[in-house]
């Protein structure tokens, strides 16, 4: 294994949460709900935390916002100058969202396959908006080359820092709220909230194992750790389209990913698309394809709960989002599983 990590540390996970908490409400504490239809269905307590009560529908405004507000604070120049970022949908939201309110400038690359209900919130914003003519990897290349072109500051969704440590401080929350949970059960992407969340929980509560999941449709993250290098994989279309695309060449989000997670699951397509269900049916929540992955996993036992060592562990499921079409929606209830 490489040691040589980012300069990002749970001090850092810290400046964020403080400089969030003094944001004005930029950023909201989520709550961190028991599910008791999991728990009665599952050998686990388990509790969802909520970030689909951002002010975006997603947990994504976490490191937008630090980023944005980090740099107002030191680095007034770069924050005048704006910024542009590549988004499957909910980054551009949280990006927008932190933009309109601080006052500064933003473009928005989005990929051709956007869903129409994260286009639609996008288009609510005072930005740049401009799809492209490809997948996130298209859209992530335009973005880097606005940058360039431009010299606007680039906000990765998950390849940078102020990002990571922005995401991490759902983890302090977490553990604020249940300081002897057994496992946290994160969706990953590009791997920068799983990032985040590992790195504080191992870095506090070392016990408590830290497991990502992942859809197989686009399963970047789970070849790269089994590789051991960042690979490329194929990217087919997914319920759980925030977490598609593949990983950008020197990521520190797969370091961080290959040092600090236990584990890597994948689910398919079915298992999300019931989990979704699930949430509708049994906890009347809307959630999207991308924040139902965790649920997925722990409804189709693909965690093995016993490498906890505790006979009833308790759980915590990060929901990230609730951003999903209507038209999405009414594909999965009407579908021949919920039909039979």
């Amino acid at each position: 294994m490489n040691d040589s990590l980012p300069s990002i540390s749970p001090r850092h996970v810290l400046a964020a949460q403080k400089r969030l908490a003094a944001s004005g409400g930029l950023v909201r504490q989520t709550p961190l709900d028991r599910s008791l239809p999991l728990s009665a269905t599952i050998p686990a307590d388990v509790f969802h935390k909520l970030e689909l009560f951002q002010p975006t529908g997603s947990f994504k405004v976490r490191g937008a916002a630090n980023k944005l507000l980090r740099l107002r604070d030191e680095e007034q120049d770069v924050f005048r100058r704006g910024f542009v970022a590549a988004s499957a949908g909910n980054h551009g939201l949280g990006l927008a969202h932190a933009t309109a309110a601080l006052g500064a400038r933003s473009t928005l690359v989005v990929p051709r396959t956007v869903s129409p209900a994260k286009l639609e919130s996008l288009w609510r914003y005072p930005v740049e908006l401009i799809v492209s003519v490809g997948n996130y990897d298209v859209a992530e290349a335009d973005g880097r080359r606005i940058e360039r072109e431009r010299g606007l500051t680039f906000v990765s969704p998950y390849n940078d820092a102020d990002v990571v440590a922005g995401a991490g401080t759902v983890a302090v929350e977490i553990l604020a709220d249940l300081p002897d949970v057994d496992l946290v059960v994160v969706p990953v992407g590009g791997g920068g909230l799983a990032a985040g969340i590992a790195l504080y929980v191992k870095s506090v509560a070392p016990r408590t194992r830290v497991v990502g999941v992942q859809s197989e449709a686009s399963p970047a993250m789970h070849s790269s750790l089994a590789a051991g290098k960042i690979t490329d994989a194929p990217e087919l279309a997914s319920l759980a389209d925030g977490l598609a695309g593949n990983i950008e060449a020197g990521s520190i989000t797969f370091d961080l990913c290959r040092r600090f997670l236990d584990d890597m699951v994948l689910v398919t397509e079915a298992e999300i698309a019931e989990a979704m269900r699930h949430f509708l049916r049994e906890e009347r929540l809307v959630v999207e394809g991308s924040a139902a992955v965790g649920a997925a996993a722990l409804l189709a036992g693909k965690i093995d709960l016993s490498r906890t060592g505790v006979a009833r562990p308790k759980v915590v499921n990060v929901v990230t989002g609730r951003n999903v079409a209507e038209a999405t929606l009414r594909g999965i209830l009407s579908s021949p599983e919920e039909a039979g």
